[in-house]
């Protein structure tokens, strides 16, 4: 095993790896400054590009408009770019390399995902919107956290991506096959780290306890975790960051906005997922009343947030359009006053809500 002298610190020492988010470099977030990811060679800009959205999550996206998408965010300093088999059935891959192939590999980094593998399925007719993505259902998902389905997936990504490497692979929510993910699929991971093969290794999900495991478990880089350090639902607080931070473990916070009340908090709003409960809802409006008492969209301290963690190395968001590219680089530049993170802890009255300014 390549271990790589993760021993626990206290917990007010910075690891070795994971860089606080002060102020000044997050005035600066559109740029593309390159953030290290735990202990590797491998980083990510301030601002990822979730690629969902250009996969057809919900609904259709031309291949024009993906690559504008793209563009545009290329334009406004993202250079970071998350994709998975799983969104649009390889469509998102395959449109996110035919965009990335055209520039300098060592310009930006890639992350993909592995555990579910992508089988032909011909006699299939209709489309993925059980799934939720508008394409044909010309494959079926077969999950697959064994150590030849890990290789084998990530071949395959590579192909659709149409890229000799990428930076980044997540085991890609192993809710239900955790300890094969433990006992199969990272020893897996470890050795294509070892080989050269990806300078990254983690784990991509939207719970707390499974990741926590492998950050205390194992030897893995990062964590893509998805809505669980937002202004509405802060438990990773509890244990998975602190352990991170004690492990030199970075974290990318997917899931920003609990998949859309922080961005548009309204009745009918979605909350991870499902429709916003009345008190999640109240919750959400009483957090936009008070960033706009301060002249701040409640979206730019949503997606702010998480970097003010020392252990969270970027923010990853879905964009489908070139509007919402140019939305996402324009909130997370916002410079937001310290008088807003301040109301917001007393107005919640809960220890550690709000980091201090001096990183935590």
């Amino acid at each position: 095993m390549d271990q790589r002298a993760r021993g626990d610190r206290a917990a007010g020492e910075p690891a070795v790896g994971v860089r606080a988010a002060d102020p000044v470099s997050l005035s600066r977030a559109a740029a593309p400054a390159r953030v290290p990811l735990g202990r590797t060679t491998a980083w990510t800009s301030r601002l990822a590009f979730g690629a969902a959205g250009i996969g057809n999550l919900y609904r259709p996206v031309t291949d024009e408009d993906a690559h504008h998408t793209l563009a545009t965010a290329w334009d406004r300093g993202i250079r970071s770019f998350d994709t998975a088999p799983h969104y649009g059935l390889g469509l998102s891959e395959r449109r996110l390399g035919a965009f990335l192939r055209a520039r300098p590999r060592d310009t930006y980094t890639v992350s993909t995902k592995v555990g579910r593998l992508l089988v032909p399925d011909p006699g299939a007719t209709g489309d993925d919107l059980a799934h939720g993505f508008a394409v044909p259902a010309a494959y079926r998902r077969a999950w697959d956290f064994g150590a030849d389905g890990i290789r084998r997936g990530l071949e395959a990504s590579l192909e659709r991506l149409g890229l000799d490497r990428v930076d980044i692979v997540y085991l890609h929510d192993p809710d239900d096959h955790a300890d094969q993910a433990l006992r199969e699929a990272y020893p897996a991971l470890e050795r294509l780290r070892a080989e050269g093969v990806v300078r990254a290794i983690g784990v991509g999900m939207n719970q707390t306890a499974i990741p926590t495991r492998f950050v205390t478990e194992t030897d893995i880089d990062v964590v893509l975790l998805a809505g669980r350090y937002t202004l509405l639902d802060r438990s990773g607080l509890a244990e998975l960051l602190p352990a991170a931070r004690r492990r030199g473990v970075s974290i990318v916070a997917g899931g920003v906005f609990n998949s859309g009340l922080l961005a548009d908090p309204r009745p009918g709003a979605t909350y991870d997922y499902a429709a916003a409960p009345p008190e999640t809802l109240a919750r959400a409006l009483r957090l936009r009343e008070i960033c706009e008492r301060h002249g701040v969209p409640l979206r730019a301290a949503a997606a702010r947030f998480p970097l003010r963690h020392p252990a969270v190395a970027g923010v990853l968001l879905g964009l489908r359009s070139a509007a919402e590219a140019t939305d996402a680089a324009d909130m997370l530049a916002r410079e937001i006053p310290e008088a807003l993170w301040d109301e917001l802890r007393h107005e919640h009255r809960i220890p550690g809500f709000v980091p201090s300014r001096d990183g935590w």
